[in-house]
């Protein structure tokens, strides 16, 4: 039943601070970046709060509050959407809450209780359910007796930094009494909010000094700041570019196998493709990790070359500046390094196939059940899956190997990698596909190594973006939707304390099929150009909004050059007229 406003007492006040958002999301903190203020729809005033749930997150936004021992309390506040709640916790006495299914227009709830003999605060929030729409919330209020006054928090100390990486430097710092959360700052730019005693400042330049400070915060503000630490970017491993141009062209070309694409000589591929990926180096069996490569049968491609002209094609291509490597993996090549002998064995069997046709690296192309997460690996920065620790220790060991001139590149699909911001193995309490996300391990452990990321923009269902909505493949939105991620970083299962690094642009490039018999979701040429523009330049960028613009994108994958050349080059060609400045 509603609850009618309590009579107010001399010593009552309005409690909540900036409980109508008309100075943003002040005083509010909200889990894994779910919140925003809108200026519409709102209850009162000019600003509201809108939070979205997303994965394993329920959009919770919440605050602190002081209020004196054994005092009545009514919390109340307008909300709008579905499943939406509004409590109170760490009450001394009985937590409330109460919440409506449906609200299709704005709705007040409100609740009461009455604190514990020792209560000194509260924490007074509001959130939605798990795979509801956004919610609204407005004009919050907690009423009653106000407590003592909140002292401003210490300034923090112990802050360290962690061994970086070429973009990335990890912080940890002593937690202060009293904070509700923690402010850090690159130089005088604040650049993260948690409310942890730890966080990882991204997108960073290789080989460059940063300077970090950390401030507490609470309901009485912020304090001043810790004792600086500094700390330096490493040089990249040189992943970044070993020899390729600015904007890249990268091709399968079907070199072991025939299909209704035809097969197309090594000599036969275009100047224009500036990768080629030889598809595909294949298991002797799923978890031998022995890979074997040959070309195509003469039964099966009856213009095959010979092994001689296929190398001495090789050869040529990489005097004209082009780089070749063996793919490892595909549809059917299911490969799981579940042991350190599989492990020993891919690292041998790979370098073979590299040195006998004298390649220039390696793209990792496993798909299907190749990788999975086993239950209890949970944070992708540390991983215990042995299919995950063997593959990244694997390619390492060829790394170090062959040196800075070796070119990685990897090719999972979107289940792999931007499905990780809802979801991440089996989950927090199991019944997870363990592959969700499972690729994101072994790309941030080798992302210095990284020479191109290709995720597949194909065959993929709905992804949802970091503007929370469902994107969909085939056009220009979703290209730019999914590879924002990618470019901007983003909480892996909506757990900000777990946030996936942004990768350089020049480490990016956007795998598409090559022709609509290529795989699901092939996009017009257009499209792609308005994605190229809207990534590049922030125009054509349609509804959604990208978090920056990123001209050294590296540029497009695609599946594959056989089905390009089926389909009179139109992909290629396209690639070609593209003016990317």
């Amino acid at each position: 039943m509603a609850l009618t406003p309590a009579a107010a007492l001399a010593a009552d006040a309005e409690l909540a601070r900036n409980g109508g958002f008309e100075a943003g999301l002040d005083g509010w903190n909200c889990t894994a970046g779910s919140g925003a203020v809108v200026s519409s729809p709102v209850h009162g005033g000019t600003k509201a709060l809108q939070a979205t749930p997303a994965g394993s997150d329920n959009a919770k936004c919440s605050q602190t509050v002081t209020v004196k021992p054994n005092s009545s309390y009514e919390l109340s506040g307008w909300v709008r959407g579905s499943y939406v709640y509004l409590g109170a916790s760490g009450t001394g006495t009985t937590d409330v809450s109460t919440w409506t299914g449906s609200a299709p227009d704005w709705q007040r709830l409100a609740t009461r209780f009455t604190t514990g003999a020792s209560t000194t605060s509260v924490t007074i929030y509001t959130h939605g359910w798990y795979g509801t729409p956004a919610y609204q919330a407005d004009d919050l209020s907690l009423f009653g007796p106000g407590g003592d006054p909140v002292q401003l928090p210490a300034a923090p100390t112990g802050l360290a930094a962690g061994s970086p990486t070429s973009t990335t430097v990890p912080l940890t710092w002593s937690a202060v009494s009293g904070a509700t959360s923690y402010n850090v700052y690159r130089g005088t730019t604040k650049i993260q909010t948690v409310t942890g005693t730890s966080a990882t400042a991204t997108g960073l330049t290789a080989s460059t000094p940063y300077t970090f400070q950390v401030a507490a915060v609470n309901s009485a503000g912020e304090s001043p700041k810790s004792a600086a630490v500094t700390a330096t970017t490493t040089s990249g491993g040189g992943g970044g570019n070993p020899g390729l141009p600015a904007h890249a062209l990268v091709g399968y070309l079907h070199a072991s196998f025939a299909n209704g694409s035809g097969y197309t000589r090594m000599a036969d591929v275009p100047d224009s493709w500036d990768v080629i990926n030889l598809a595909f180096g294949e298991p002797t069996s799923v978890t031998s990790g022995d890979i074997r490569f040959s070309l195509c049968p003469a039964t099966e491609c009856p213009n095959v070359e010979s092994v001689a002209d296929f190398k001495a094609a090789i050869k040529a291509k990489q005097a004209a500046g082009k780089k070749v490597l063996i793919s490892i993996g595909g549809q059917n090549g299911q490969v799981q390094l579940s042991t350190t002998a599989a492990r020993d064995t891919f690292v041998s069997s790979v370098s073979k196939i590299i040195d006998e046709y004298g390649l220039d690296g390696l793209d990792i192309d496993f798909e299907g059940h190749s990788l999975s997460l086993q239950t209890g690996d949970t944070d992708f920065r540390s991983p215990t899956s042995p299919v995950i620790v063997n593959l990244i220790q694997a390619v390492k060991t060829l790394k170090a190997k062959y040196g800075p001139g070796f070119v990685l590149t990897m090719a999972p699909e979107t289940f792999f990698v931007q499905l990780g911001y809802q979801y991440y193995g089996s989950g927090p309490w199991g019944g997870q596909d363990p592959r969700a996300g499972a690729y994101l391990p072994v790309i941030h452990a080798l992302r210095d190594d990284l020479t191109l990321l290709h995720v597949q923009d194909y065959n993929s269902g709905s992804i949802m973006g970091l503007d929370n909505q469902y994107h969909s493949m085939g056009g220009a939105d979703f290209h730019i939707a999914m590879t924002d991620m990618l470019l901007t970083g983003f909480p892996v299962a909506g757990n900000s304390e777990r946030f996936f690094p942004a990768l350089r642009p020049e480490q990016v490039a956007i795998g598409l099929p090559a022709s609509t018999q290529a795989g699901n979701g092939h996009t017009a040429p257009a499209e792609v150009n308005k994605a190229l523009n809207c990534l590049t330049r922030k125009t054509d960028c349609g509804t959604y909004q990208t978090h920056g613009t990123w001209p050294a994108l590296r540029g497009l994958m695609t599946w594959s050059i056989n089905w390009d050349r089926y389909n009179q080059w139109a992909f290629s060609k396209n690639f070609d007229s593209y003016t990317w400045s």
